[in-house]
């Protein structure tokens, strides 16, 4: 088993969202291979506003509407309560970073040097994106679903919510070069994954259980007082009034293996910081129809969020700081993408936290 950071072969990271380009393997022959010619694949195309199916437009947001909250570490092992529910942890994007992961769950006592499930009755929350971008994103789903089975016998347990690239990746699966109506053209899940960093190998490696698993992960959930999705979007609310409609209807789109019907979720679950500058209202808005007292996020990164992000030219490689999560919006918003794949931090946090 992949082990922690440090632990096991160095790995090279894969583009970052200041380096957009095509994986090579995009013009391959096979099952990879784009349908259309190269140019026409990979040709820009004016987007509507709010529509980020691709990593091309990360606004970066001013930092006065934010807070960044000071986290210090947590004990090891976790503690157990003597009766009822146990400690409550969240876990950021991963997008196949497993080492990284692995680090960060040992590092909070969840997991024990052997990489098994060591938290007993603890709660443990993956707020989504798995896979793309980094190097082992099916790694990372083996792990998540060993770690559901062995907490669950410990009196804990472990679970997942859906984000845009589990949507995307069984997008690519299921209908590959498909003719899809994006909003803006024509489009296909397959060039959409391939621009969004996903990975030969991962495709390679993808099973039956895997798409079986991601297809029924839920949208969002209540847990504690705090609202857990993906994505920093109100366009959960366009798919039912209820915790229970959102993710029946998700669930229900995705059974429906209806191409465009599939794109429509996915584009309106890449939708993001609709919670910056005034977007407390927005905040109160889902926690009013999904209630909570706070929403937890992941899907943009913190490093965005706050302004800490080289130039674009690439020539800083010193990566962006990431200390913890970053709370905003007055207050009411948790953001936990820590930035992995752009070299910030896979965040592993317990809740609630004090602000």
């Amino acid at each position: 088993m992949t082990q922690g950071a440090g632990q096991g072969p160095e790995v090279m990271r894969t583009a970052t969202l200041r380096d957009f380009r095509v994986p090579a393997y995009v013009h391959e022959t096979g099952p990879y291979a784009q349908s259309s010619p190269p140019d026409e694949a990979t040709a820009p195309v004016a987007e509507p506003e709010g529509y980020t199916p691709t990593q091309r437009d990360l606004p970066v947001i001013n930092r006065d509407d934010t807070l960044q909250v000071a986290v210090g570490p947590a004990a090891v092992p976790v503690p157990q309560p003597t009766d009822g529910k146990g400690p409550l942890f969240v876990v950021g994007d991963v997008h196949g970073y497993l080492d990284q992961l692995m680090a960060a769950l040992q590092e909070k006592g969840l997991l024990d040097s052997a990489g098994n499930w060591s938290a007993g009755t603890a709660r443990l929350w993956f707020l989504g994106d798995f896979t793309d971008r980094g190097p082992d994103g099916i790694g990372v789903i083996d792990l998540v679903m060993r770690l559901s089975a062995e907490a669950a016998a410990a009196g804990g347990y472990c679970k997942a919510l859906m984000g845009n690239h589990e949507l995307l990746l069984l997008g690519a699966k299921r209908f590959g070069d498909t003719p899809v109506n994006s909003g803006a053209g024509t489009a296909t899940f397959q060039a959409a994954w391939l621009l969004n960093g996903g990975q030969k190998s991962d495709m390679d490696r993808l099973q039956d259980h895997h798409l079986q698993w991601m297809a029924r992960l839920d949208a969002m959930e209540q847990v504690d007082g705090h609202l857990l999705v993906h994505s920093d979007t109100t366009a959960y609310l366009d798919y039912g009034d209820s915790i229970e409609a959102v993710n029946d209807t998700v669930r229900e789109t995705l059974t429906r293996h209806d191409a465009d019907e599939c794109w429509d979720l996915f584009r309106k679950f890449t939708k993001r910081f609709a919670f910056r500058d005034d977007g407390a209202g927005a905040v109160r808005e889902l926690l009013d129809v999904y209630g909570g007292s706070r929403v937890v996020h992941g899907h943009s990164p913190i490093p965005y969020l706050l302004g800490e992000v080289g130039s674009e030219d690439g020539d800083d490689t010193s990566g962006p700081v990431v200390e913890g999560p970053h709370v905003y919006a007055d207050g009411l918003a948790i953001a936990m993408d820590g930035g992995v794949t752009m070299a910030g931090k896979l965040l592993v946090q317990q809740l609630p936290l004090a602000v």
